[in-house]
């Protein structure tokens, strides 16, 4: 018999809750449940402090859904932001709307909260977050990290931290994650909050929840600055993150080229709508070195940025150049930043320029 809802349905509710009486559709678990070519998604609601009791679940669910004749592939999610109900493509309206746990605030000592946001992909917007990380924390400020790209996180590769899973510790009536620390920053990541490389494919609403709690659920401590990574784009996803979060300003970067600086504009205007002034715009990629020759070599454009920060009336913080040691560094765990090098000088410009500009805005109370 070919796929249907109903024998979704059926198979899932065979499926015994470990909290409640019943399975798992009687208990309300299921937020979501979607097929698109020969693959089957689901994604089930359960409360973040009893999620290891749920990984099982997971695997039954997934194995129980691969069974039905259509299904090639079963991807079965386990969240603890509460979607709007979807399925079978039917959306029942229920807003997204983060809303802060009760109890302890894991970002409660968190001076300064600056996103770091590119409207195109791309642009080197991970590789500029993460130097920018190390080079604040080598001037003497206690920094963070959060990766907010849920789809494609890259922290872990270019700090060198992949593979090393979050644990969490009770506080007060809840549980609150540790942190890993690497080169000296705190650092949080869905990748270290999910057993493998699997990609996460979750919808807007679920992605909004999941970053926000990695701020608030995560043991920041006290810091100085927190850079929050923000995944590219200006979609609705971007715009409930910004509201989220609320940082305390934002940092544009973008190429010299004209296409990546028309989607440059458009993050600017993002935050202008959600009320976060942009303090600044950053120039990946400006300028090219030939190492055997010496010549210099505007690959993607020259003076774009420049004049766009201008005209936009924003500050033009610097420019970072396309240079070799800097993707090598990323692959190999070690920020170029934490060396000696001219390139670190360069970035260690850039992070100064930065902390100038978020100086400005108004400490978090």
């Amino acid at each position: 018999m070919a796929y249907s809802e109903d024998l979704a349905l059926r198979v899932l509710s065979a499926i015994k809750d470990p909290l409640k009486d019943g399975d798992i559709i009687s208990a309300g678990r299921l937020a979501s449940l979607e097929f698109n070519e020969g693959t089957v998604q689901a994604v089930l609601q359960i409360p973040p402090a009893q999620a290891d009791a749920f990984f099982a679940v997971r695997t039954a669910a997934q194995d129980a859904l691969e069974t039905l004749d259509g299904v090639a592939k079963a991807q079965v999610i386990l969240s603890a932001h509460k979607p709007g109900p979807q399925i079978g493509g039917r959306s029942r309206a229920n807003p997204h709307q983060a809303r802060r746990p009760d109890g302890v605030q894991g970002d409660g000592e968190v001076k300064r909260i600056l996103a770091i946001s590119s409207a195109k992909g791309g642009v080197g917007k991970s590789t500029m977050a993460v130097n920018l990380a190390v080079a604040l924390k080598k001037t003497g400020l206690s920094v963070g990290l959060l990766d907010a790209d849920i789809h494609g996180p890259s922290l872990p590769m270019m700090f060198g931290t992949r593979g090393q899973q979050a644990r969490a510790i009770q506080a007060g009536s809840r549980k609150i994650i540790i942190p890993i620390e690497a080169h000296g920053i705190q650092t949080m990541s869905i990748a270290y909050l999910t057993p493998d490389d699997s990609p996460v494919v979750w919808r807007g609403p679920l992605v909004q929840g999941a970053i926000a709690r990695m701020l608030w659920d995560v043991d920041w401590g006290a810091l100085d600055v927190l850079l929050i990574d923000m995944p590219p784009g200006t979609g609705d996803a971007q715009l409930g993150l910004a509201q989220d979060i609320n940082p305390g300003g934002a940092i544009i970067i973008s190429t010299p080229q004209d296409l990546a600086l028309l989607d440059a504009r458009k993050g600017v205007a993002m935050f202008e709508k959600v009320d976060i002034p942009v303090l600044g715009l950053i120039e990946n990629m400006a300028v090219f070195t030939c190492p055997d020759c010496g010549s210099a070599h505007h690959i993607f454009g020259e003076g774009g940025a420049v004049r766009d920060a201008a005209k936009l009336n924003i500050e033009y913080l610097g420019a970072a150049p396309l240079e070799m040691s800097i993707r090598e560094s990323g692959d190999n765990g070690v920020p170029v930043s934490a060396s000696d090098t001219d390139v670190s000088k360069r970035f260690a410009g850039l992070a100064k320029s930065v902390w100038a500009e978020a100086l400005k805005t108004p400490q978090r109370e």
